[in-house]
């Protein structure tokens, strides 16, 4: 590309690399090596969540060098930095997972912090673990400038006496485990197997399901979402994603050109297409905050309502992402949605094509069955429901993909922490038929809105996943499986019907019907509200008690600033 398109006094580098007063601000750039004209380039924000926490994260510093020789193929100049990850699986079922839902903040405020306190032109953001992705979308909205997301891959399946395995079957040996269903030994095989390479959990859980996410809404490139972490061709997309970004930036095609009311709609319909977490109607209403666009749970709920469920994934499948990438990868899934009404096909993408133009080329691909044509799907409602009622007014949310039963009735037994229930649990404590209650486990009162995995598979690996049901104010794991109700509204901690339910009433969820109620009367729960008191979440200093002051209910995806309607300065204007 040649270089004399980019105007750089419309740039925000210009305010660290133009005129004789920035002077010192080049001696910097010149210490790291920088030729003269490498700096009168425009600089791109090449931002990683690199680090040796989890395999989610630990090829993304590979996988930046290719995009900054994207970039400087293109005659760019790329700026590598790095931001944090809380990793799920590791955070899981102890106070680590109170920092998850936390992380994606932090991760969209150091994204632009770094970015406006150094004036990069453009951001390329790779990411690989739960948070990370939403997190950096985020900050690709918020600050409006030329932007490509690239996900980082998702983890080989590993192999346990000749059967496929995902980190979901560990979490669920754990439960079996538990009954005397599973030995030490086999315990002790199982765990060293299940994750035999780099990458994200495998199967559709959230870090899956928000990288659909990332192509569906046009902020990644076709085909790069689904290429497994090892996979050399990653290295191809991360170089094509550095190349590309300097041409939006010659363009000026920005994220709110592409992240539009129709993009997030789209973005819903895969997620409920391919049986995607229940943590996308946090994260899409959070996106969507950024770019000043109502879009909240009920919105997310609605879409998911009239959407076809077609991917065969895991956890409520049999096939993983490394699958459906090589049968097609998301193109192929939204290939079918678009032919079949399903897709907004004029939304813009970062390729600077719409979808429908992106799609043009994609044949459907008959010799497979991880994705069932729209017009036959496995069934004609999503994978995942919204529910409401006196029990949620603000709504809460069910993974239904896999499951035969959607109704549910039976009695509360109620737990204020996971740690209450899961002891529960593990030492079978509970009776069939039960309706388990984790409460104060929100945004506000856990605080962080911790994922219930542990509990969860632990029912599961018993053999309880059909025989109980459990609804929280918290939120699940892409990877939970059962009859398992998340973002229950408003949370217990700011005196929710969740925090007056006692033992004994009787909760009643209809995933058909979209109702979870409970069988108290209006004036019960008046006089039960009236005798609450607020419940201390012991955290009175610190990064959790700093969330816990700013954050916002599930139904609007826990933000932590009034977002892009109340934006001021514009940063990508500056």
């Amino acid at each position: 590309m040649d270089a004399k398109v980019f105007d750089k006094t419309k740039l925000p580098s210009r305010h660290v690399t133009e005129g004789p007063a920035r002077a010192p601000h080049r001696s910097y750039l010149y210490a790291m090596g920088l030729t003269k004209a490498q700096i009168h380039q425009p600089l791109v924000g090449v931002a990683s969540c690199w680090n040796e926490a989890a395999p989610c994260n630990i090829s993304l510093m590979r996988q930046a060098q290719a995009v900054k020789k994207g970039v400087a193929a293109a005659n760019g100049t790329p700026r590598e930095f790095c931001t944090i990850t809380v990793t799920d699986g590791i955070a899981m079922g102890h106070e680590g997972m109170k920092s998850s839902l936390a992380s994606r903040e932090v991760i969209a405020d150091s994204v632009e912090l770094t970015m406006r306190g150094h004036c990069y032109d453009a951001l390329v953001g790779l990411a690989g673990c739960d948070k990370s992705l939403p997190g950096m979308m985020m900050a690709m909205v918020r600050l409006n400038v030329p932007s490509i997301f690239i996900y980082g891959g998702s983890i080989l399946p590993g192999s346990f006496r000749g059967q496929p395995i995902t980190i979901q079957d560990v979490f669920e040996a754990v439960g079996k485990h538990s009954v005397n269903a599973m030995s030490d030994e086999d315990l002790d095989e199982i765990e060293q197997a299940a994750c035999p390479s780099a990458g994200a959990c495998g199967a559709q859980f959230t870090a899956n399901t928000m990288a659909t996410v990332s192509e569906a809404i046009g902020l990644a490139l076709p085909y790069s979402a689904g290429a497994p972490a090892p996979y050399e061709i990653r290295d191809r997309f991360c170089m094509t994603a550095g190349e590309m970004i300097m041409e939006l930036v010659a363009r000026n095609i920005r994220p709110r050109d592409i992240v539009t009311r129709q993009a997030l709609e789209n973005a819903a319909t895969v997620v409920a297409a391919s049986g995607g977490s229940t943590n996308a109607a946090l994260h899409l209403p959070a996106i969507a905050h950024e770019a000043g666009i109502e879009f909240d749970l009920f919105d997310v709920a609605e879409i998911f309502k009239r959407t076809p469920y077609v991917a065969d994934l895991k956890p409520g499948g049999r096939y993983v992402a490394k699958d459906l990438f090589e049968v097609g990868g998301v193109p192929l899934l939204m290939k079918t949605l678009l032919d079949h009404g399903f897709l907004h096909g004029d939304c813009l993408t970062v390729t600077g094509r719409t979808i429908a133009e992106n799609m043009a080329s994609v044949r459907w691909n008959p010799d497979q069955d991880v994705i069932l044509p729209a017009d036959r799907p496995l069934t004609k409602t999503g994978g995942v429901v919204g529910l409401r009622g006196n029990l949620a007014p603000e709504g809460a949310i069910v993974k239904v993909a896999g499951m035969v039963n959607q109704r549910f009735s039976g009695p509360a037994r109620c737990f204020d922490s996971e740690e209450e229930c899961f002891a529960a649990v593990s030492s079978k404590n509970f009776e069939e038929g039960e309706v388990l209650v984790i409460r104060y486990e929100g945004p506000r009162g856990g605080p962080g809105m911790r994922e219930m995995l542990s509990t969860t598979a632990a029912l599961y690996g018993q053999g309880m996943g059909d025989k109980v049901a459990l609804i929280t104010d918290g939120r699940f794991s892409g990877a939970t499986r059962g009859f398992c109700i998340g973002h229950v509204g408003p949370e217990a901690a700011v005196g929710g019907p969740i925090g007056l339910i006692r033992d004994g009433d009787v909760i009643t969820i209809d995933a058909v019907a979209g109702t979870l109620e409970v069988a108290l009367s209006d004036e019960e729960l008046d006089a039960r509200r009236q005798a609450w008191t607020p419940r201390e979440h012991g955290f009175g200093s610190g990064a959790l008690w700093k969330y816990a002051q700013g954050v916002g209910p599930a139904r609007g995806g826990a933000v932590t600033h009034p977002g892009a309607k109340f934006e001021r300065r514009a940063y990508a204007d500056v």
